[in-house]
């Protein structure tokens, strides 16, 4: 028996139903006004539709048997980045997206009373790099952007009623 392995990074892209993933949570907190701004955080990101392409390709190329191929739509987003795709793309629909930065120490404070809050400050500030060269040049694979990816699941949240007027 042969396998490849598809390591995606943090999903994105559309929801299908009410029900969705923990990395739509964050898109989900900034649609509602959940998050009065934003932690200098980052991370990689890739739309789901781009996941099930990749394990299509790596299923299907003979030359993918024993490999590992990472999905990611490009470098790091940030945060700020989010927010300010969100803003641009969806105008008035995203009046509850905040647009300015807190300073780490106003979560360190924070993480003391909030567990949740407490998971994010040891990767305040830190960026991780990951590419998916191998999939690109191997298997011709091409992701959507960063930008498409963070704008799909806010409209789909909309299109569910899960976001707040």
């Amino acid at each position: 028996m042969e396998l490849s392995v598809v390591s995606p990074v943090s999903v994105y892209g559309p929801i299908l139903s009410a029900n969705f993933a923990t990395s739509i949570i964050v898109i989900s907190r900034l649609m509602n006004g959940g998050m009065p701004g934003l932690p200098r955080l980052s991370w990689n990101i890739v739309d789901v539709r781009d996941v099930a392409d990749l394990h299509l390709r790596a299923m299907t190329s003979p030359h993918a048997a024993g490999q590992r191929y990472i999905a990611n739509s490009g470098g790091p987003v940030t945060m700020l980045d989010i927010s300010t795709v969100l803003r641009k793309r969806l105008g008035d629909r995203a009046h509850n997206v905040p647009s300015r930065v807190l300073p780490d120490i106003l979560f360190r404070v924070v993480s003391w009373f909030d567990p949740s809050v407490a998971l994010i400050v040891p990767e305040l500030g830190k960026s991780k790099v990951t590419t998916s060269e191998k999939a690109i040049k191997g298997l011709g694979w091409e992701a959507r952007s960063s930008e498409e990816a963070i704008v799909a699941p806010a409209e789909s949240l909309e299109r569910f009623g899960l976001v707040k007027k």
